[in-house]
């Protein structure tokens, strides 16, 4: 892939947490890089650093070396400030639990981060719900959390995610919590979300039926990125 195509790159990044007087590595040298329009399975055993190298690709954590390239844009040197606004705008995330507000709306839950980064609230509101009926369950906009399925929850914490019209979508075991049929609906849901918008997705996930429907496959081993 050509670095021009690419609308995410890790270079060189490393990873390290010290535990007493040990130094534990996590990334060792990650070079990785996703295009628009692409959606990548992340597939690793648990402890191998998935969540670590998420987490570090959408600039919640910095690298401990080399550095990670938004848009074209070096990220890992920033402040916290510069990045946490990158973030907000271009950067989306979607967690095995939805984590969705639950005193408000599902309506409301995708307003929110639309708000906050400024927009109207009637721009909001339009937007939110043309998402939810782009996931199939714009007639539940009006239902809190506890209301909806396990499937339409996690609908709705996708269609969050992409709110804010993000580059990036970064998912960790987004389907891990719904049984088979239902997860196999949601990453359907969510594939056409990323094909029909453009974003570059990365997906953490032990379903190897799903990862083998994805564009390509990777792995963590010895704390770098390698093809599956």
């Amino acid at each position: 892939m050509a670095a021009s195509d690419a609308v995410i790159e890790l270079k060189g990044v490393e990873r390290h947490y010290v535990q007493g007087s040990d130094k534990l590595t996590i990334l060792s040298g990650v070079d990785f890089s996703l295009r628009r329009g692409e959606i990548v399975a992340l597939v690793a055993p648990s402890g191998t650093g998935k969540s670590t190298l998420l987490h570090t690709a959408g600039l919640l954590e910095r690298p401990d070396a080399g550095d990670v390239i938004l848009a074209g844009r070096a990220c890992g040197r920033l402040s916290d400030d510069q990045r946490t606004s990158i973030r907000r705008n271009d950067v989306g995330f979607v967690y095995q639990f939805h984590h969705l507000l639950p005193e408000f709306s599902a309506l409301e839950n995708l307003m929110m981060p639309q708000l906050i980064r400024g927009l109207p609230r009637e721009e909001a509101a339009k937007r939110a719900a043309q998402l939810l009926d782009y996931m199939q369950i714009g007639k539940r906009g009006h239902h809190r959390p506890a209301e909806l399925s396990g499937g339409e929850q996690q609908r709705v914490a996708i269609a969050r995610a992409v709110a804010n019209a993000p580059l990036v979508l970064l998912a960790d075991e987004p389907t891990g919590n719904l049984d088979p049929v239902t997860a196999s609906y949601v990453f359907e849901a969510l594939e056409a979300l990323v094909r029909q918008s453009g974003l570059a997705a990365l997906i953490a996930t032990h379903n190897h039926e799903l990862a083998a429907r994805m564009d390509r496959r990777v792995t963590l081993a010895d704390g770098k990125v390698v093809p599956l």
